[in-house]
């Protein structure tokens, strides 16, 4: 089967299919991330649990026992997951709202979708970033394509999205992203540094001036950003986990996630996209 588009078995889909939500409705989904997913005991999970079994703390109406105190009891890494919206997706559209505890014959197959449809989300996450960004307008018609195409596979069957290539899929979007991603940057008026992939643990640039600067893939884990300017600057796959964003200025970053920000410690003086929330565990 052909990687460019769902199987003759999947649903029909229009000629411009909706955009799915792409933020997670824990309301309508079965715990698919506290069932489906794998953890180790470590600095962001209290226990080890392993894929297809059910964490310790989901109740019976697929509700967190301990949701609201999770960091206190050792479960950091559960507040910066983020589905983008998948969770709900396959619960109530790829299996017509069955849950695997009513149906278990279904769980194995709704555990295998759930990290491919998170990878769908993941990119029309990335995607529509990249049709708002105005300096991208040359990629603009080639994004629009791929979004399409990617909601079309959102929409498909369990047996279909099972054998898609989603690597192969994530490749061809990714090099448009790239090229958005150096659109959006030339505007940047700073010398653009290239962190790609780098090892920035600890690292300490506090007050820098990053506008334009590339963090692909970086490990920004605990680094000092405090004051840093961050406008501009390519945050896709860039981890964050605890560092210092207090004061920093992030508006106009591109590509950077909610579940980012969740990582790190900012506080009232970090500024952050409209589209985005402050964290609820930032200083005040």
């Amino acid at each position: 089967m052909s990687a460019t588009s769902p199987s003759p078995a999947s649903p029909a889909s229009p000629a411009s299919p909706a955009l799915p939500v792409l933020h997670a409705d824990c309301s309508n989904c079965f715990a698919l991330c506290c069932v489906a997913l794998p953890f180790a005991k470590s600095s962001d999970f209290a226990v080890n649990k392993a894929a297809g079994t059910p964490c310790k703390n989901l109740q019976q109406d697929f509700r967190c026992s301990v949701h609201t105190r999770l960091r206190d009891k050792g479960f950091q890494g559960c507040t910066v997951f983020d589905c983008f919206g998948a969770g709900q997706q396959v619960s109530q559209v790829t299996f017509g709202g069955r849950d695997w505890r009513a149906h278990p014959g279904t769980a194995g197959s709704m555990y295998e979708v759930f990290p491919v449809m998170r990878q769908l989300h993941e990119l029309l996450f990335y995607v529509t970033e990249a049709l708002a960004l105005p300096a991208a307008a040359p990629v603009h018609a080639d994004l629009r394509l791929a979004r399409t195409e990617t909601v079309q596979w959102t929409s498909a069957d369990a047996d279909a999205l099972t054998t898609l290539d989603v690597g192969a899929l994530r490749g061809r979007i990714n090099t448009l992203l790239l090229r958005a991603s150096e659109l959006a940057r030339a505007k940047a008026p700073a010398r653009k540094r290239n962190h790609r992939g780098a090892d920035l643990m600890g690292a300490r640039l506090a007050g820098a001036d990053l506008r334009g600067a590339n963090f692909r893939g970086a490990y920004l884990i605990a680094a000092d950003l405090s004051g840093a300017d961050l406008r501009l600057a390519d945050l896709i796959g860039a981890d964050f986990r605890d560092a210092d964003l207090r004061g920093a200025d992030l508006r106009d970053a591109v590509f950077l996630t909610q579940a980012q920000l969740n990582a790190a410690r900012g506080d009232a003086a970090t500024k952050i996209p409209a589209t985005l929330a402050r964290p609820a565990h930032w200083s005040a």
